[in-house]
C-alpha cells in the first residue's frame, strides 16, 4: 500500500504540475446552503450543511464529532431497531468500545421503507418549496439547461454518426442529463474528476469543445489521445479530467488514492469519482470505498444509479436498498437524490464537495436515474426491457423537460430561445463532423510512443512487424493515415 500511495502522489502532483491554467468556471455566487422541505414518502426532510468548524482530524486516525441536531438526525432516529438491553460492560475493541448483551439478536435485513429521495422539483417541473429560485441565479440556470441540450444534441448526432459507419462506437447520456450537468456545476475547476464513460456532460461544462469531443470520436490527428482510445473514452490534463478507463470500476481505488494525495497536500479542492449501478457490483468499489474512509480522504462517489447494468436491472445485482445504503457499512456518509432533477443534484453535489473538504471526509451520493438510451451502440436495450418503460421515462420524467419548464416558469427561457439554441448547435456539430472527418488519422508510429522514454526492444520489432504486414497485405488496413 504504500508503494501504492507514493505512485499515486507522484502522478496526482505531476497531473496538477502540468496543466494548463483553467478558467474557473465555478460560479461565482456565494454557496447558500439552507434548508429546502419538501415532501417525500409523506415526510419532511431537509439538506443542509455542516459548519466548517466541524473539522475532521489532521491524522488518518478517526477524530470524536459531535453533530449538530440542526443537520443531523440522531442515532435513535437513524435507527429504529430494538436492541436487547445491554450488559453494564463493555469491552475495549479497536474502533471504540463494543457493549456485551446476554440475548442473541441477529441485525435484520433491510426493511420495506427505503431510504427517501431527496429532490427539489416535482416531475412537471413545479418545486416542492417556494424558495428554491435561491439555490441558483438566473445566468447559471440558463448556462446549465444551455449545456444539457448541448450534450442531447451532440449524443444524438454522434450516436447518428456510428449507425452511418463514419465512427466505430459511442455511447449517449440521453436521460442522465441532470446528473452530468448539475454536478460539474456544483464543483471547482480545481477538483480532479474521474469519471466512468457517461459523465461527458462534467468535461462540456468545464469548457471541452464540441470539436474536442468529435475528434476524439473520430481518432484523427487532432485528438488528443493520437487515437489509442476508443470513442467516448476522453480525458484532458487541462481540464482536471483523467482519461476513461473501459473496465468498470477501476477509477475508484484510484480516486481514492488521488484524494489521499490532495489532503496530503492540503489542496482546497476534492476529488469527484463517477460510477454507475453495476460498478458496486465489483470488487474495486468495496476497495475504493474502504480505502476513502479509512485514510479520510476528501472525495465525492456520485453513483449514476440508471437502474440496469447494461442488460442487468438491479433487482438481480443485490438485494440492499439500492446503493446508498452501502456507505454506512464503510463509515461514509450518504444520500439519495433525484438525479433527473438538476436543482437537486446540484444542491447535493455543492453540499457534499463543502463537506469533503472541509471535514476531509468521503461523501457518497446515489442519483436515482434512468438510461433512456441504449448502453452502447452495441446494445439493443429492448431487449431485456420494455419499450413501454423506456418511453415513459423519456417522456414523463426527462430531466431536460423538467428543468426547461421551471427556468420557463421564472421567466428566464422561452420557445425563441430553444429554437436559437438548437438551430446552432446542429449547426456546430455538423461542422465538427465534416472538420473531424477530413483530418487524417495519425501516424502509426504514435501507437507505439509515450510508454517509454525510449522504445523497448520488443515495441521497435512490434512496430516493423506492423509495417511490414501493412505493406504485404494493403487491402486489410485503411489507407487515412500516415504509414
Amino acid at each position: 500500500m504504500a508503494l501504492f500511495l507514493r505512485r499515486t502522489t507522484n502522478i496526482i502532483k505531476h497531473f496538477l504540475v502540468t496543466k494548463s491554467s483553467l478558467a474557473t468556471n465555478q460560479t461565482s455566487l456565494t454557496p447558500s446552503f439552507f434548508s429546502v422541505s419538501h415532501n417525500v414518502c409523506s415526510k419532511s426532510y431537509g439538506l443542509a450543511p455542516i459548519p466548517a468548524v466541524f473539522r475532521r482530524m489532521e491524522s488518518t486516525k478517526a477524530a470524536e464529532l459531535k453533530l449538530d441536531p440542526q443537520f443531523y438526525s440522531s442515532e435513535e432516529e437513524e435507527d429504529d431497531r430494538e436492541y436487547p438491553s445491554s450488559e453494564p460492560e463493555g469491552m475495549d475493541f479497536p474502533g471504540g468500545k463494543v457493549m456485551f448483551t446476554s440475548q442473541m439478536s441477529f441485525i435484520a435485513e433491510p426493511g420495506k421503507t427505503r431510504v427517501p429521495c431527496y429532490r427539489v422539483l416535482q416531475d412537471t417541473g413545479v418545486p416542492t418549496s417556494g424558495e428554491i429560485h435561491k439555490l441558483v441565479s438566473e445566468d447559471l440556470a440558463t448556462r446549465m439547461y444551455n449545456s444539457m441540450v448541448t450534450l442531447q444534441v451532440m449524443d444524438t448526432f454522434l450516436y447518428e454518426a456510428q449507425r452511418q459507419g463514419r465512427i466505430s462506437f459511442y455511447m449517449t447520456s440521453h436521460g442522465e442529463e441532470a446528473v452530468n450537468i448539475a454536478s460539474a456545476a456544483a464543483l471547482s475547476s480545481e477538483d480532479i474528476i474521474l469519471a466512468q464513460y457517461r459523465e461527458p456532460g462534467v468535461l462540456l461544462w468545464r469548457g471541452y469543445t464540441l470539436q474536442e469531443f468529435t475528434n476524439q470520436c473520430f481518432g484523427n490527428k487532432a485528438d488528443r489521445g493520437k487515437g489509442r482510445q476508443m470513442p467516448s473514452h476522453y480525458g484532458s490534463i487541462k481540464h482536471n479530467y483523467f482519461t476513461i478507463s473501459s473496465p468498470i470500476a477501476t477509477q475508484l481505488p484510484q480516486a481514492a488514492g488521488a484524494a489521499y494525495s490532495l489532503k496530503m497536500d492540503n489542496k482546497d479542492a476534492c476529488v469527484v469519482a463517477y460510477m454507475g449501478d453495476g460498478c458496486t457490483s465489483e470488487g474495486d468499489f468495496h476497495a475504493g470505498m474502504n480505502f476513502a474512509a479509512v485514510m479520510e480522504v476528501p472525495i465525492v462517489f456520485i453513483c449514476r444509479n440508471n437502474g440496469y447494468a447494461i442488460s442487468t436491472p438491479i433487482t438481480d445485482q443485490f438485494r440492499s436498498d439500492g446503493v446508498v445504503v452501502k456507505g454506512q457499512a464503510y463509515g461514509i456518509r450518504s444520500i439519495r437524490v433525484d438525479g433527473n432533477d438538476a436543482l437537486a443534484v446540484y444542491n447535493v453535489v455543492q453540499t457534499a464537495r463543502q463537506m469533503a473538504i472541509s471535514e476531509q471526509r468521503p461523501i457518497l451520493v446515489e442519483a436515482l436515474t434512468y438510461r433512456v438510451g441504449h448502453h452502447s451502440t452495441s446494445d439493443d436495450s429492448t431487449k431485456y426491457r420494455p419499450a413501454s418503460e423506456i418511453e415513459h421515462w423519456k417522456i414523463a420524467k426527462s430531466p431536460i423537460t423538467k428543468f426547461r419548464t421551471w427556468i420557463e416558469r421564472n421567466g428566464w427561457w422561452n420557445e425563441e430561445d430553444e429554437l436559437e439554441i438548437r438551430k446552432r448547435i446542429k449547426k456546430e456539430m455538423l461542422q465538427a463532423i465534416q472538420v473531424a472527418e477530413r483530418l487524417e488519422k495519425p501516424a502509426v508510429a504514435e501507437l507505439f510512443t509515450d510508454v517509454y522514454d525510449q522504445p523497448t526492444k520488443d515495441l521497435v520489432e512490434q512496430e516493423m512487424l506492423l509495417r511490414e504486414s501493412i505493406i504485404k497485405h494493403p487491402k486489410d488496413y485503411p489507407t487515412d493515415y500516415a504509414v
